[in-house]
Parts: C-alpha cells; structure tokens; sequence
C-alpha cells in the first residue's frame, strides 16, 4: 500500500521570496497527516519576480514524518495540480491520496483530482486547512467553477 500526500501551492500574485501563509497553513495540515512510509508531493509553480517555486518553498520548510519528497514546479494552475496528483499517483502506484489545500479551494481541488484518478484505482481523500475564504477568495471560487465540468474532463483525459 503506498500513501501519496499532496499539497497544492497557492499564491496571490505578488512577488515574493517566503513562503506565502496560505501555503504554510497547508503545509502544518500535510504535516499533520503524513507518516513515514508516505511519499509527499509539493506542487506549484514560480510567479513572475519569484525566485524559487511555491512547491520548493513548501519542501523548503517540510518537517513531516516522510522524507520521500516530489516536487512539482510546473503547476501553475488547479487544474496543473491535479494532473500532477494523478501522474505522480500512477507512477508510484498510490492506492490512497490525501490531498491537502484549503477549505474553501477543497471541493473544486477534489472535483479536478478525482478526474485525474479516474482508472487509477486509488482512493482519494481530502484534508482541508481550517481558514476561511476572505470575500475575494470567494467571488474567485464562485468563478471558477463556471469551467470545472470541462477542466474535469482535461483531467481525466491527461494521464
């Protein structure tokens, strides 16, 4: 049985050479989560005037359980982090995933990972981080899901 944990990136579009909160809270859940047999996949990409990739920040200031670390620094959107959730799924042969992001990004993350499992016979479970959506976040999520129907069908059609 092989346990993938992966924790999506996040950033707000500004420049930046920490990692951002949203990503830390994310990484302390992953954290939370992770036993040492796991392998543990940080993904997202580096903005414009970024130094290093939101998935290297997050390995960057890993202090989990597991030490079988990926990351993913192509991901620039959702829908990227989901394909590589299921690209990485298969190749390590996962037959449980845990996918880590925030609450009010969970159930859009999950609709497009699921799709990207599809046919891989892994089990997907989400583990939310507790922070609220400020308005912003909301009306961002509230448009997102106008295209999720046909960024679930990329995702499942993206092995």
């Amino acid at each position: 049985m092989t346990r993938l944990v992966a924790v999506l990136g996040y950033s707000d579009g500004r420049a930046a050479t920490a990692l951002h909160p949203v990503c830390a809270a994310r990484v302390a859940r992953a954290e939370e989560q992770t036993a040492a047999a796991d392998v543990v996949l940080f993904t997202g990409w580096a903005r414009r005037g970024r130094r290093f990739s939101e998935a290297e920040l997050m390995a960057a200031t890993w202090s989990g359980a597991s030490r079988r670390l990926i990351v993913d620094r192509a991901a620039r959107t959702t829908l990227g982090n989901a394909i590589a959730v299921g690209r990485v799924a298969r190749r390590i042969d996962a037959t449980d995933v845990i996918l880590v992001t925030s609450r009010w990004h969970s159930r859009r993350a999950g609709v497009l990972v699921r799709a990207a499992l599809l046919g891989s016979g892994a089990k997907l479970r989400v583990a939310p981080t507790d922070e609220i959506a400020t308005p912003a976040r909301g009306v961002r999520e509230v448009a997102a899901w106008t295209v999720v129907p046909l960024l679930a069908l990329v995702a499942a059609r993206t092995r």
